[in-house]
């Protein structure tokens, strides 16, 4: 299956100057999200995973099916005055300004072995700071893993010190 098909562009999204890669297709696929699901943990090659993080929003769409696969806690990182309890942050630089990632204080635990999702790697910003957060909270990160590297934006390179990984790269 070539999960290329399910991915679909949208020139000018959010802004003109932006190709968009829209994974609405694939999640209306059953299949296709399956294929993508096996990817995923495929790449994990038995590692012992006690946490998914899925940063907010689409994040959250693997990261649960993940957490149920790997039959582990689910994580979500959001953004500011989001969660109900006790957080701490970590902000980020955008091509405009910044942005801040949240996490409850009691969400990962001293030694947990954390897995780290979310739908796209690209200027690796986000991925940078959900590392932060689980690092300040005493987790090991085992992997972070997409469902796509843009990789033209060099977000790997903030990242570079853990595992990365990609079901699809452009």
């Amino acid at each position: 299956m070539q999960l290329e098909n399910y991915i679909r562009d949208i020139q000018g999204f959010p802004k003109e100057g932006i190709l968009f890669k829209d994974i609405t297709p694939l999640l209306n696929d059953a299949k296709a999200t399956q294929e993508c699901l096996k990817i995923l943990v495929e790449s994990l090659k038995g590692q012992k995973i006690n946490k998914v993080v899925g940063a907010e929003s689409r994040g959250f769409l693997f990261g649960m099916l993940l957490a149920q696969e790997l039959n582990a806690g689910f994580v979500p990182v959001r953004k500011p005055n989001k969660l109900p309890y006790e957080t701490i942050s970590a902000s980020y630089d955008l091509e405009y300004g910044t942005d801040t990632l949240e996490i409850h204080t009691d969400a990962i635990q001293k030694g947990d072995k954390v897995l780290i999702h979310d739908d796209v790697l690209a200027t690796g910003g986000t991925a940078k700071a959900v590392c932060e957060l689980i690092e300040k909270l005493g987790g090991e990160i085992v992997q972070l893993n997409f469902l796509m590297e843009l990789t033209f934006l060099n977000g790997r390179e903030k990242i570079k010190e853990y595992n990365i990984f990609a079901a699809l790269t452009y």
